[in-house]
C-alpha cells in the first residue's frame, strides 16, 4: 500500500491574528505554526493502514523553507519520506495542481487530505485534486476500511451519515471522527532527522486568486443582564435589537 497524504501548514488557533500592507496580508510575526489538524488526522490514518497491510506513506506540502519544522514532525510521528514543493500555497487550486503534479506516475494507492485547513476553511483541495488525477474523491470520511483493493468508507453527509465503497486508487479528505492524533515519541523525533525531504520547484499555473483585504470579526460588545422575570424585556430585545425573532 503507497499512500500520499497532504500536509498544510496552518497557524496555531492560539495566535493573536493581525494582518500588514492595509490588512492586504496575513502577519507571520511572532505566530506559531503547527500541521493542520486535519491534516494530521490523514497522516495517522495512513501510518494505521500501512502498519496493517504494509507499505509507505510519503507526505507532500506545498510550502517555502519554513514549513519544514511541520514536515519533520510528519516524519517524526511516522511518515516515510516527505516531499516539499517551493512553492508559496497561495490558493486551493495552486495546491492541488502541484500535488497532482507530482503524483501522477507515482503509483499511489490511496491519497489523504484533511477535510479543509482550519486558515481559510475552504475545503477544496480534496476535490479538485481528484479531478485533475481522474480519480474518484471522497470527503469528510470519517472511517475507512481496506481490503481487496477496494475502501469502504463512512462520510458526513446533511442530516445523517452515508457508507460508500470504491475501487483504488482514490483520493479522500479526513473528518475530525477518523481516528485520534498521535503524539511524536523521542525516537520519532531523532528518525526523523535522517528521512529524506526531497525538494521540488512548482509547476504550472500562476496565483489564480487575490486577496482583495482581511477584515477582522467586530468587538464583543458587553454583557446586558436582565432580570429572570423581566421576560418582556428579553423579547423586545431579541425582537427589536438583535432582530432574530
Amino acid at each position: 500500500m503507497k499512500i500520499l497524504v497532504c500536509l498544510s501548514n496552518v497557524p496555531d488557533t492560539t495566535s493573536k491574528i493581525t494582518f500588514t500592507d492595509n490588512n492586504t496580508k496575513f502577519n507571520t510575526a511572532g505566530v506559531q505554526f503547527i500541521i493542520n489538524p486535519y491534516d494530521e488526522l490523514a497522516l495517522t490514518k495512513a501510518l494505521e493502514i500501512t502498519e496493517k497491510q504494509g507499505g509507505s506513506v510519503t507526505t507532500i506540502t506545498v510550502g517555502l523553507a519554513e514549513t519544514e519544522p511541520s514536515i519533520r514532525k510528519g516524519l517524526a510521528i511516522g511518515a516515510t519520506d516527505a516531499v516539499r514543493v517551493n512553492a508559496e500555497a497561495t490558493d486551493a487550486y495552486f495546491v492541488a495542481e502541484q500535488i497532482a503534479a507530482y503524483a501522477k506516475g507515482e503509483g499511489f494507492d490511496l491519497i489523504l487530505t484533511g477535510r479543509e485547513g482550519i486558515d481559510y476553511n475552504s475545503g477544496q483541495v480534496a476535490g479538485i485534486l481528484g479531478e485533475m488525477l481522474g480519480l474518484p474523491s471522497v470527503n469528510v470520511i470519517t472511517s475507512i476500511e481496506i481490503e481487496n483493493d477496494v475502501a469502504t468508507m463512512e462520510r458526513d453527509i446533511d442530516g445523517g451519515r452515508e457508507k460508500v465503497s470504491c475501487k483504488l486508487p482514490l483520493v479522500a479528505s479526513a473528518q475530525k471522527e477518523l481516528t485520534e492524533p498521535r503524539i511524536p515519541n523521542m525516537r520519532g523525533i531523532m528518525a526523523a532527522r535522517s528521512k529524506p525531504l526531497k525538494v521540488v520547484e512548482a509547476t504550472g499555473s500562476e496565483k489564480n486568486s487575490a486577496t482583495v483585504a482581511f477584515d477582522l470579526p467586530p468587538a464583543k460588545s458587553g454583557v446586558k443582564l436582565i432580570a429572570p422575570e423581566d421576560a418582556a424585556s428579553l423579547i423586545g430585545i431579541l425582537h427589536n435589537d438583535i432582530k432574530i425573532i
